[in-house]
């Protein structure tokens, strides 16, 4: 911005002359000096035109810069936790899979109970920061945010580009997808 500042300044600068020599300049030429003052006039309104114009230019463009850094700051504080949530993904799919195991004695069902609890938590967590699982079971392929790995013949029951079921949870961080749900669909 300071550079700007001093370009004007060396514009103007630049564009200003002598008084006296224009005066004697006016003299030489034989040009009557309402005429000569008149020119002069109308070269420092152009001169005014373009600065201003050089003016909202800059200033436009400083403005548009704010926009900007404020337009990024505002997607990195929305997205700011879908690293973390890529990295966290797999273990809540392994605690999903121990909570789908059966056991059949005392010392497995309070194990299981923690592992379950553990598991809320870690889905209270993604939920508090945006994050959501993407429903998928029952409805429309969508390839934005199913990836279909299997399909199926399709019945009067499950018409085509129905999911039929779900092999792996897929999730996303308000309208951003961190991982498509993986679906088997009717075809």
């Amino acid at each position: 911005m300071k550079e700007n500042h001093e370009e004007l300044d060396q514009e103007l600068t630049d564009t200003q002359t002598d008084p006296e020599a224009e005066m004697e300049a006016v003299e030489d030429s034989g040009v009557s000096e309402v005429e000569a003052e008149e020119f002069e006039l109308a070269n420092l309104r152009a001169e005014l035109e373009e600065i201003e114009d050089k003016y909202l230019r800059a200033r436009a463009e400083i403005a548009n810069m704010a926009n900007r850094g404020r337009n990024e700051r505002e997607q990195l504080q929305k997205y700011r936790s879908q690293d973390l949530a890529k990295k966290l993904l797999p273990s809540i799919d392994n605690l999903e899979r121990a909570l789908a195991t059966e056991v059949s004695d005392d010392q497995g069902e309070s194990l299981k109970k923690g592992v379950e609890m553990v598991l809320e938590s870690l889905r209270n967590a993604l939920q508090e920061e945006g994050i959501e699982k993407i429903i998928a079971k029952g409805e429309v392929f969508d390839p934005t945010l199913h990836q279909a790995v299997q399909t199926v013949p399709a019945t009067e029951d499950l018409p085509a580009d129905t999911i039929v079921e779900v092999l792996q949870e897929g999730y996303k961080l308000h309208d951003r997808v961190l991982r498509p749900t993986m679906v088997i669909v009717a075809q």
